[in-house]
C-alpha cells in the first residue's frame, strides 16, 4: 500500500515539474545540462554519504582510528573471525529479500539496465545497495567502496531521468552521468568519471553524452572537494624513469598484470559459480559463511580487509617485505572473490588496486635488487601496477591510465602507466575474451560485443524485409532445367520445392558448377533432388535479423528460405544479406536523425517542424482520424505517404510517454503524437488527411 502511495506522489510531483519546464521552451541540450547538474550534485553527496557510513560501522565494528589496518591488528581474535560472520547475517537478508540487484559488485547490473531495461533501474536499489555494501565493508570485507558508488550514482541518474519522463536514449546517459559522478565522488577524480562512464558503462564515446557526462562529473567533484578538501587519494613520493631501459621491464610488469588480471576474474566466477549453484543452503546465510572464510584468512594476513588503502600506501612508500607482498596478491584474490561469491556487496576497483600495488611492489623489489643503477625504487612498480591490473580486469585501459594519474597527481609516471596499462589489457584480453564486468552479462546470455549494431539488427524483423516473389527450382527438374532457370533466375541461391511447396533443399551455383561441362550428357540423368544440398537451414517470419545474419553467415549464403511459423517447410519467401544490411542502414539513419535533431526540438510545443535538408523536415501531427485503431504495419505509411514514423507520444494517465521506436504492430489511437519525417509535400498531405 505505502508502494502504491509513493508512486502516485513521485507521478504526481513529476508531473507538476514537467509542467512548469514545459512552459520555458527548454531545448533538449539545455534541459540535459540541467539535469546533470542535478545528478552530479546528487552524486556528489551520495559519495560522501556511503563513506561516512562505511567509517561509521568500521569504527562500531573495530574501534576508532585513521588507520583501518592498524584497528584490525589490534582487535581480539575471536572478534576478527566473528565480526565480518555478523555483517554476512545481516546482509544477507537484505539483499535476498529486498534488492538482489545490489548483490556482486554492481557494475553488470548497470550495463544490464542500458542494455536490455532502457537505463531503468529502481529507486530502491541506490539506498539499499549502500546500506548492504557500507555494511560488507565495515565489518571487513574485502572489497572496495566504488563499485556501489558507481551503482547508486547510477541509480540517481535513472530515477531522475524516470522523474522527468525521459526517452529512453537520453535515460542511458542520465544513467552514465550518475556513474560519471560516482567514480568522481570516490577518487576526486573528475576526468576518470567521465571517462569510466563512457568507456565501461556507455561504451560510446559520442560526444551528444559525453557532454552532460562531464559536467555531473565535475559537480560530483565539486561537491565532494567542498566536503572533504582537493587531494588525491593516494600521497607518493614523486617518481620518475631512471633509465630509458627501464621501460623494457615495464613491458614484463604489463604482461604480469594481465595473467593476475585473468587470474582474480577466473577466481571470483569460480567463487560466484560455487556459491550460486553448488552450495545447498539459503542464500541469506551464504554472505555469513563467506564472512567467516575471511575472518580465518585475516587472523593470517589482516590486510585483506576492507578497502585496502592502508596496505597500498605502505606498498607505494616501501614499507612491506617483497615475499609477504606477493602472498597478499593472491590472498587478496581469494578473499575477494569469496565477498562477492558468497553474496557480499562492493566493488572490485579497490581490490584491483591492491593487488596491482602488491605485484608491482614484488616485481620492483626484484628489479631494483638486480639492476639497481637503472630502475627505480619498488614503490614506482607498484604505482604503475595499480593500473595494470586496473586496466586488465575492465578492459578499459585509458580510465586505468587517467585514474592512477588523477590519485596520484603525478605526470612523471604517465609512460610507463601507459605501456604497463595496454600490454594488460592485451594479454588479459587473449586469456579471456570478456571483462570482469562484461562476463555476468554474457553468462546470463546478454550480448554485447557488437553494440548498437546487434541491438538495432535485433528490432527489424524478418517478416518486414523478407521477399514473397523468388526463383525457385522444382525437385523434379532435370539437370538442363536447373542450369536454365538458375541462369535466368536472380541471386546466387535458390530453393529446391517438393509438388505441395516444402522445401527440400537448396541449391547453389557453386553446387552446378562441376556438373556444367557435362551438362549434355547430365541432363536427363541428373534432377534438381540429387543435386540439392539437405544441410540447410531456414527462418520464420518471426525471426529477428540479427538470427538471420547468423545464420547467413554459417552456411556462406546470400539468401535463406523464410517458411510458415507454424513449423511446417511450406516456404513464403526469400530474405537476401543485401536487403538485411540496406533494412539496417535505413534504421541507423532514422536514430541518427531523431537524435541530432531532438535538441532542436523543445520539450514540448504544439506540433514543432524542424527542417534538415532542403525540401524535408521532421514534424509532429495529430494523426489523421481514417489512422485510428489501426498499426503502423496496416497503414503502411512509408510506401503510401513517404514519410517515416520516427516516434510515436502517447496519453497515458500518469502523463506522456515516448515510444522512440514504435512497433510496426503499434495500433495508432485518437491522443497521440505522430513525429514524422520525410519531404515537405508529402507530410502537407498527410497533415490535410481526414
Amino acid at each position: 500500500m505505502e508502494g502504491k502511495y509513493f508512486q502516485r506522489t513521485f507521478n504526481r510531483v513529476s508531473l507538476k515539474t514537467i509542467s512548469a519546464l514545459d512552459r520555458l521552451k527548454l531545448t533538449e541540450h539545455t534541459f540535459m545540462i540541467i539535469v546533470a547538474i542535478v545528478i552530479g550534485v546528487l552524486g556528489g553527496f551520495a559519495g560522501i554519504g556511503i563513506r561516512a557510513m562505511i567509517l561509521w560501522i568500521s569504527e562500531l565494528s573495530f574501534g576508532m582510528g585513521d588507520n583501518f589496518l592498524q584497528n584490525v591488528m589490534n582487535t581480539s581474535w575471536y572478534w576478527i573471525v566473528l565480526i565480518p560472520v555478523i555483517g554476512g547475517l545481516i546482509v544477507g537478508p537484505i539483499i535476498h529479500f529486498f534488492a538482489p540487484e545490489a548483490k556482486g559488485h554492481g557494475v553488470p547490473e548497470v550495463m544490464e539496465a542500458i542494455l536490455l531495461k532502457g537505463g531503468a533501474i529502481r529507486p530502491r536499489v541506490a539506498f539499499l545497495k549502500a546500506v548492504a555494501s557500507a555494511i560488507t565493508i565495515g565489518t571487513g570485507g574485502s572489497v572496495g567502496r566504488e563499485g556501489p558508488i558507481i551503482q547508486i550514482g547510477s541509480s540517481i541518474g535513472s530515477m531522475v531521468g524516470q522523474f522527468f519522463r525521459v526517452p529512453s536514449r537520453r535515460l542511458k546517459t542520465l544513467v552514465g552521468c550518475g556513474a560519471a559522478a560516482g567514480i568522481a565522488a570516490a577518487f576526486n577524480a573528475p576526468i576518470a568519471g567521465a571517462l569510466f562512464a563512457v568507456e565501461i558503462i556507455l561504451m560510446d564515446f559520442a560526444v551528444a553524452q559525453f557532454s552532460p557526462i562531464v559536467i555531473s562529473s565535475v559537480m560530483a567533484t565539486v561537491i565532494s572537494r567542498s566536503f572533504e578538501g582537493d587531494f588525491a587519494a593516494f600521497i607518493v613520493p614523486k617518481y620518475q624513469l631512471a633509465s630509458p631501459y627501464e621501460i623494457g621491464f615495464y613491458f614484463v610488469l604489463g604482461a604480469l598484470s594481465g595473467i593476475v588480471s585473468y587470474l582474480f576474474i577466473k577466481a571470483l566466477y569460480f567463487s560466484e559459480d560455487y556459491f550460486d549453484n553448488k552450495l545447498n543452503i539459503p542464500g541469506y546465510y551464504k554472505p555469513a559463511i563467506g564472512g567467516l572464510i575471511i575472518g580465518l584468512i585475516a587472523l593470517i594476513f589482516p590486510h585483506v580487509m576492507g578497502v585496502g588503502y592502508d596496505s597500498i600506501n605502505k606498498a607505494l612508500y616501501g614499507n612491506v617485505i617483497w615475499y609477504v607482498a606477493l602472498i597478499l596478491v593472491f590472498a587478496k584474490i581469494l578473499a575477494t572473490s569469496i565477498t562477492l561469491g558468497s553474496g557480499g556487496s562492493g566493488g572490485i576497483f579497490a581490490p584491483s588496486l591492491f593487488m596491482g600495488a602488491m605485484l608491482g611492489y614484488f616485481f620492483g623489489s626484484f628489479v631494483h635488487q638486480y639492476f639497481p643503477d637503472i630502475t627505480a625504487t619498488p614503490g614506482a612498480y607498484a604505482l604503475v601496477a595499480m593500473g595494470g591490473l586496473v586496466a586488465g580486469t575492465t578492459r578499459a585501459p585509458i580510465t586505468a591510465i587517467i585514474i592512477v594519474f588523477e590519485l596520484t597527481n603525478d605526470y612523471h609516471i604517465i609512460l610507463p602507466l601507459m605501456i604497463t596499462c595496454i600490454i594488460s589489457t592485451i594479454l588479459s584480453s587473449q586469456f579471456s575474451r570478456e571483462s570482469i564486468y562484461t562476463l555476468k552479462l554474457v553468462m546470463r546470455n546478454i550480448g554485447i560485443k557488437e553494440g548498437v549494431e546487434t541491438n538495432v539488427m535485433e528490432t527489424i524483423f524478418v517478416k518486414d524485409i523478407y521477399r514473397s516473389e523468388y526463383d525457385a527450382i522444382e525437385a523434379s527438374d532435370n539437370f538442363s532445367q536447373v542450369v536454365n532457370k538458375m541462369i535466368h533466375g536472380k541471386g546466387v541461391d535458390f530453393p529446391v520445392l517438393d509438388g505441395k511447396g516444402n522445401i527440400t533443399g537448396i541449391i547453389t551455383l557453386n553446387d552446378i558448377r562441376d556438373y556444367l561441362f557435362e551438362k549434355e550428357s547430365l541432363q536427363n540423368i541428373l534432377i534438381a533432388e540429387d543435386i540439392a544440398c539437405k544441410d540447410f537451414d531456414s527462418l520464420s517470419p518471426d525471426d529477428n535479423c540479427q538470427t538471420a545474419l547468423d545464420k547467413l553467415r554459417r552456411y556462406n549464403y546470400e539468401g535463406l528460405p523464410v517458411i510458415e511459423s507454424n513449423g511446417k517447410k511450406r516456404i513464403v519467401g526469400m530474405i537476401w544479406r543485401k536487403d538485411i544490411l540496406d533494412a539496417f542502414n535505413k534504421e541507423i539513419d532514422k536514430r541518427a536523425i531523431t537524435s541530432s535533431l531532438a535538441s532542436s526540438i523543445t520539450m514540448k510545443e504544439e506540433e514543432p517542424q524542424v527542417h534538415f535538408i532542403e525540401g524535408y523536415s521532421i514534424n509532429e501531427i495529430k494523426p489523421p482520424k481514417s489512422f485510428v485503431g489501426k498499426s503502423i504495419r496496416d497503414l503502411n505509411i512509408r510506401a503510401r505517404y513517404g514519410v517515416d514514423v520516427l516516434s510515436v507520444k502517447t496519453k497515458q494517465k500518469w502523463g506522456e510517454k515516448i515510444k522512440a521506436i514504435p512497433s510496426p504492430d503499434y495500433e495508432i489511437q485518437e491522443e497521440d503524437t505522430l513525429v514524422i519525417a520525410g519531404e515537405i509535400k508529402n507530410i502537407n498531405v498527410l497533415r490535410n488527411l481526414d
